[in-house]
């Protein structure tokens, strides 16, 4: 059985970009994933293939799913990596969306699938997006780091190269098989504050929708997504200002992020697992009442 599975071929796709995300280690706050699937819906985009999971993870890492249908019959969903079409007429070009988790094995063979598909269609450009953990204040704006392999892209779309050097994901393994292909890629990285790295984040989700347009050329409406991330503000606000430690810090790292200093001790805030069960608690007592 081959591992990419076609629920149909689509034809015609204009120029397509294959944009991608995967959950797990390159997606903290849920804000690549959320950003791909918020682009995905805006945009009516529908399922033509997927890749099967056998070959590529540990499923006592990632587990299926057991699901009760009608309330009765039980049904086994497997993890497994979907690909979309988007159609974008008034677009320069249309899209392809690939989701799932990060698999756990054979990430080479899995990268040359991608790039045989992308080859398949016609792609001209992938774009990766990833979210990372990093010493931010939620009240500031959501920094966005990049690459493309295009330099003219690059400047166009402002992106500023990270200095990281390190253990990689499958973005960085993907961007690999692409260069070694000859595939033009680029890459979106969005700033989480780790502080709150437990709660999804429609904010940073929101930056990389909006960067992401500019490099493709494609717009959504993000009305949706806005209204979202200003609640998450005033909410995790709210949640920081219950608790005079937490508050303390993240009024370091404002100050740090307005004066341009190094990042604040991030051993000077509390466990992260105590934030956690502070932030959860905080939601908790506000009530089902409350927005």
């Amino acid at each position: 059985m081959q591992p990419l599975i076609w629920d149909r071929r689509p034809d015609g796709l204009r120029a397509p970009a294959l944009v991608c995300a995967f959950k797990g280690w390159n997606d903290a706050g849920d804000a690549a994933s959320a950003a791909l699937t918020f682009v995905g819906a805006s945009l009516g985009a529908t399922r033509f293939a997927q890749i099967d999971p056998e070959d590529f993870y540990d499923f006592q890492a990632t587990r299926p799913r057991i699901e009760l249908v009608d309330g009765r019959h039980r049904q086994l969903t497997w993890p497994s990596v979907e690909i979309w079409e988007a159609r974008v007429p008034r677009a320069p070009r249309d899209l392809i969306l690939l989701s799932g988790p990060e698999p756990s094995m054979r990430w080479r063979t899995f990268c040359e699938i991608i790039v045989e598909l992308a080859e398949a269609l016609g792609t001209q450009l992938v774009v990766t997006l990833g979210a990372l953990l990093a010493d931010v204040p939620h009240s500031r704006p959501v920094g966005i780091t990049g690459f493309a392999t295009d330099e003219r892209l690059q400047e166009r779309s402002d992106l500023h190269p990270s200095s990281y050097e390190g253990p990689t994901g499958i973005t960085g393994v993907l961007h690999g098989a692409c260069s070694e292909a000859g595939l033009p890629s680029a890459s979106l990285w969005a700033t989480v504050p780790h502080y709150v790295a437990a709660a999804p984040n429609p904010k940073a989700a929101l930056a990389l929708v909006r960067k992401l347009e500019g490099v493709v050329g494609v717009t959504v409406d993000g009305s949706e997504l806005e209204s979202a991330a200003a609640d998450y503000e005033r909410q995790v606000s709210l949640a920081v200002q219950s608790d005079p430690d937490v508050q303390a810090f993240v009024e370091r790292l404002e100050k740090a992020a307005e004066d341009e200093e190094e990042p604040v001790d991030p051993s000077e805030l509390p466990s992260g697992d105590v934030i956690a069960r502070e932030f959860q608690r905080f939601l908790r007592q506000r009530g089902p009442d409350d927005e």
